[in-house]
């Protein structure tokens, strides 16, 4: 059975450096604090960014495999633009103070009937700027690169797939060559000797 331990060494001490970095960013935003307006977008932007950076941790051995890293589009689309219209939704009507929408965010909650449940979520607002960017970093994924053509050794040599297999007859191989030459007046070292037809004299009638 194939040995995976230095792989899972260095993948459990990457998840373990992201979830250092991520309750660093925890640690920071308690720090900046939520009073003001202000410093609510501040400390929700660095929650989140520790959400991005575990969501990410599992991807940055990729190049190691030899995959890039991508957004997926569709992923992108049906799960990161819907958690961005919620998320920003509760964060933008629950602010502290009157900040940027938040009075006419908060009168259409009421106008259909969801004030009650927006502000019970709210009520977690560092869970959901870390969710927001928990979801943002899971729409990267890893795909194999592009595979890179290579060029001949020299110009004007045939490509790798023209050329003959080496344990092939020695006999093939000088087929292909002289193909590769083109037609030559001297025939192929392999082919049959074949003898010069006599010329005919023509003879003089007698009289």
């Amino acid at each position: 059975m194939r040995s995976y331990g230095m792989y899972d060494a260095s993948r459990g001490l990457t998840l373990a450096l992201a979830a250092a970095l991520a309750g660093l960013a925890l640690w920071g935003a308690s720090e900046v604090g939520t009073q003001t307006t202000g410093r609510f977008w501040i400390a929700m932007a660095i929650v989140a960014a520790g959400g991005l950076v575990l969501a990410l941790a599992n991807h940055v051995g990729t190049w190691t495999k030899g995959l890039r890293m991508r957004i997926s589009p569709s992923t992108f689309t049906l799960a990161f633009l819907p958690v961005l219209v919620c998320v920003g939704w509760i964060l933008v009507a629950t602010q502290p103070g009157s900040g940027w929408q938040e009075g006419r965010l908060d009168h259409w909650s009421n106008s259909i009937g969801i004030l009650g449940l927006v502000q019970s979520i709210a009520l977690w607002h560092g869970v959901l700027a870390f969710g927001f960017g928990l979801v943002l970093g899971l729409c990267f994924d890893g795909v194999p690169a592009p595979a890179v053509e290579e060029a001949p050794a020299y110009a004007g040599e045939a490509p790798v797939a023209d050329r003959p297999p080496a344990d092939e007859p020695v006999t093939a191989e000088r087929r292909w060559s002289a193909a590769r030459r083109g037609p030559t007046t001297a025939p192929p070292e392999d082919a049959p000797a074949t003898e010069e037809p006599t010329r005919m004299r023509r003879r003089t009638p007698t009289r």
